[in-house]
Order: C-alpha cells, then structure tokens, then sequence
C-alpha cells in the first residue's frame, strides 16, 4: 500500500514554547509531519527557529514566513492541514478561531483563553467547522498521573470524598512567571489560569466530572515592588541584563543562555519585548499565592493551593473516598542554593535534583500499599513523549482518555476564570454562570 501523505503543518508563534513541538515536527515525526511555516511577528524568533529546524533536520528546507495578520493566507498557500499555537496565552482565542475558520485543525498549548469570551468564541468555531483542536496537557500522560488514574477508576478508595492538591514552584521556575508577560493579567490571566489550568484539568480528569462551583482567594504577597519595599530591598534595576552582571539570584542574564540570548536579548530590537524584567519591580499584576475551594456534582471538594515562592518545587495530591485514601507525592525540583557567583543553581547534594514521585493507597482498617510508578523519559516524567506521539501520529489504545479536547480544556480554563472572579468579589462563583457549556 503505498505510505500515507504526511500532514502539512505551520507553528503559530516560534518562542520557547514551541521548542518542543519544532523538534518533534523535524524530528521523530518528520516521517507524518512536514513544517511548512512560520508565523510570528519576530524575525529574530523565526531565525531562531530555522536554526533549531536546522539541527535536528540539516536537509529541511527553512518554513515559509508569516505574520499573524497573514494567518489565513499562510494556511491557504500553504494547504496546510493543522497549525500548532504556541503564541502568549491572551492570543489565544483570536488565533485558534480563525485558523479552525480557514480550515485547519489546531493544536493548542493551554490554556484554552483567558476570557470567556475567547472560550465562547472557540466553542462557536469548533462547533461550525466541525474541525479538531487539541489541547496539549502533558500532565495527563505523566505515568504517576496515570497511576493516580488507574487506582481512582478501579474504585479501590470507593466513593471521592475530597481532594488535596498543592503545587509549590521554586525561586527559579516561580519567579520567571514575574519577569515574562505572564506579570500582566491581562496577557495571562495570571496563575490561576496560565499555570493552575494544568491542575484542574488534571483534577477534573481524575475525577472524570466537570467542575460546578469555585471559590478563591489569593495576592501578590512575596513579588512585586510592594513587598520589595516592606523588605527593605532598596533600589533595584529594571531587568537583569545589566553591566556589571548582578549577583542577585532573583537576576536573569539573557546573555549567559545561548537559547534565551537567541529568542529574547537579540529579538528585543524588533519588538520592546523584556524577557528578564526585575521580579521585585513595579506593574506586577498576578498573584503569586492562589488557594481554592472547587466544588463537583458528586459533592466531592477540591481544595487546592498554588505557592510561586517555594524553596522547592513539587506537588501533593491527596483523593480521600469512602473506602481509603490515595495519595500523590512528586519532587520534581529539590531545594535551590546560590552558587558562588550568587546565582541559583540546584542543590547538587540532593543528587538527580531530587526528584522522584511516591504513591500510597491505604484501604479502611489495611496496611498501606506503595503503587509502582513506571519509568519515564523526558519532559514533565515522561508526559512529553507520550503526548507528542498521540497529536502527531493519532491516539492509541486510550482506556484512561488522556487526550483532550476543546470541552476539556473549557471546563479546566473555567475554574481558573471562576477563581478569579472570586478573588475580586470575595463570593463564591456558580461555573455556570460564566455560561460556558461544560456538559459532556
């Protein structure tokens, strides 16, 4: 039989997000995928990008360039198949809407939008084209999220009660959300949305039931020129990139990275845009602590906490049912010290950076159990593969219904809208009144 045609694709945005997805398109997939075009308003970006193409694939034949004014016509000369979205998070909607409306499929890195409006609108696209949008939560194919799935759906606590969920982000990883544009809530929503869409979905996957009720609280109580003044920080640079270098480990260099010099430090000329603004300076918008209660049809309840701050970075689930309790321990990052020149680096006494994942199942009136977690390779514990081979080559055999659609990455998005409705009003926010179409 003669081989199936590989599908033609553009990415949407050449930034560090879309590192990922260049590499799988001219790599491992290369076979199924041809990468057609870039679209990005940066040409420093999409020169970046034709070099990473370049690595990977020395042959590949550099993507024809685009800016996002010219989408459509990208997609049309093109005749491209789908488009990969890697853009800031607020472009969301606009992007995804118009690709779905001139005829390509769309792979989407979450969140979904950062308004109602934008999932409305998406929602109506789908609906009328009929096409698929894809939303890329890796977290789902972690083999310990897996697992977590896998002893919740054999009913072995029975009946969910409750869940605990509490995700800790280092003074490496967490700080970086206050220098980029996630600091703006109008770009990203802020953490609620751009990072804790993540968790809900997860929540809401391992429960396999839409949220219904939420309610917040949350502040900008450790970033911010604020609490860097009731510090007594005293002045500080704008950004990080200054002479002499600062040895001040909340400083990012964009000069001492060959990856971040490349896409931000020598793309800044073209666009303004400052990848390494100062995490205690003024404009900060987005809270840097989020904690929420979500409520289920079921009765089960969420409480979940989100800490951009922590000295380690990690996470800890706890599923109490009427029958036992589960429970999810995850290092991803141990304790961070200042090396000799100041900067953060890992704590090399914690060996492999600490990392590791620990899950316990103890029934009523029995011993606790240790559930093995398989091995992973790569990104996020082994997620990274295992996503790119379902959006790329089709899903498999998925009995635990890791791949997500547009529905799924609505009803996680929602919490995070909820919560911050809460967190202006103080009261707690029906999902429903967001009028988002949440029923599966």
């Amino acid at each position: 039989m003669p081989a199936t045609p590989a599908r033609r694709y553009g990415v949407v945005g050449t930034g560090a997000r879309a590192q990922l997805y260049i590499s799988a398109l001219a790599g491992e997939f290369a076979d199924v995928a041809e990468l057609m075009a870039w679209c990005e308003p940066n040409p420093a970006r999409m020169d970046h990008a034709d070099r990473l193409l370049a690595s990977v694939r020395p042959s590949a034949t550099p993507p024809a360039r685009y800016s996002p004014d010219d989408l459509e016509r990208m997609i049309a000369e093109r005749r491209l198949a789908a488009v990969v979205i890697t853009s800031p998070d607020h472009t969301h909607a606009d992007l995804a809407v118009r690709a779905l409306l001139a005829g390509a499929d769309v792979v989407l890195e979450k969140p979904l939008s950062t308004s109602v409006a934008g999932c409305r609108a998406i929602v109506a696209a789908v609906e009328q084209t009929g096409r698929s949008l894809v939303l890329t939560f890796n977290y789902r194919y972690a083999p310990r999220n897996a697992a977590l799935k896998e002893v919740l759906a054999s009913g072995e606590i029975g009946d969910i009660t409750s869940v605990h969920f509490e995700w800790t982000l280092d003074t490496a990883h967490g700080a970086d959300y206050f220098r980029r544009w996630h600091r703006d809530k109008d770009r990203s929503a802020g953490l609620a949305v751009h990072k804790a869409s993540h968790h809900f979905d997860l929540v809401n996957w391992w429960l396999g039931e839409a949220p219904e009720w939420v309610f917040a609280s949350g502040g900008l109580r450790f970033y911010g020129a604020d609490n860097a003044r009731a510090r007594g920080l005293g002045e500080r640079p704008e950004r990080g990139t200054v002479d002499p270098p600062s040895t001040d480990p909340f400083a990012l260099d964009l000069r001492t990275d060959p990856v971040l010099r490349s896409l931000y430090w020598e793309a800044e000329r073209h666009d303004g845009y400052l990848r390494d603004r100062d995490v205690f300076g003024p404009g900060i918008t987005i809270e840097d602590n989020v904690s929420a209660l979500v409520g289920y049809g079921s009765g089960a309840v969420l409480s979940y906490s989100l800490n951009a701050h922590s000295p380690c970075e990690g996470y800890r689930v706890a599923v109490n049912g009427t029958g036992g309790r589960a429970e999810l321990a995850v290092v991803e990052r141990a304790a961070v010290l200042p090396g000799p020149d100041g900067r953060i680096v890992l704590d090399a006494s914690a060996g492999s950076d600490g990392a590791g994942a620990r899950l316990t199942v103890q029934r009523h009136w029995e011993r606790a159990r240790a559930v093995p977690i398989p091995g992973g390779a790569g990104g996020h514990g082994g997620a990274d593969a295992l996503l790119l081979a379902e959006v790329f080559r089709g899903a498999a055999a998925d009995p635990l219904g890791r791949q997500a659609g547009y529905r799924d990455g609505l009803a996680s998005v929602a919490v995070g809208l909820a919560a911050n409705m809460s967190m202006r009003t103080g009261t707690p926010v029906r999902i429903a009144e967001l009028g988002l179409p949440l029923a599966r």
